[in-house]
């Protein structure tokens, strides 16, 4: 069964995708089963790169991906960042390029529950 929100990924062309409707049923791309995206956490300080934290200022939040700067090459970058409402009513995503820095500014009215940062390296983090 595939719940709201949760993310899925192809293992063969690389494909994501969200679920905005609860369903029975396995959700398929190119011939196989999709593979449920659970963000990962850490505390160790290798992949702390990878985690969304908050930086509040006077007018907004920031979401930034890492207090360590990640990667953002061709090769190793972050592809988007994606907050989630407390109650889950509003979701805000911001994809970015290699090019750019992986931070997204929030109103301060937007209720925060989580965030979650996507490498394409290595996968889902989210912060514990």
């Amino acid at each position: 069964m595939a719940s709201k929100l949760e993310l899925y990924k192809c293992s063969v062309c690389g494909q994501i995708v969200e679920v905005v409707k609860d369903g029975v049923g396995e959700l398929v791309c190119c011939g196989q089963p999709m593979e449920l995206l659970a963000p990962q956490r850490t505390e160790n300080e290798k992949f702390e790169y990878h985690v969304p934290f908050v930086i509040e200022h006077e007018d907004c939040n920031e979401i930034q991906v890492g207090e360590k700067p990640h990667p953002m090459t061709q090769e190793h970058h972050i592809e988007f960042i994606e907050i989630y409402a407390k109650d889950n009513s509003k979701i805000l995503r911001k994809y970015f390029t290699p090019d750019s820095h992986p931070s997204v500014k929030v109103p301060k009215c937007f209720d925060i529950g989580r965030a979650v940062a996507m490498c394409n390296l290595h996968g889902l983090w989210e912060k514990p």
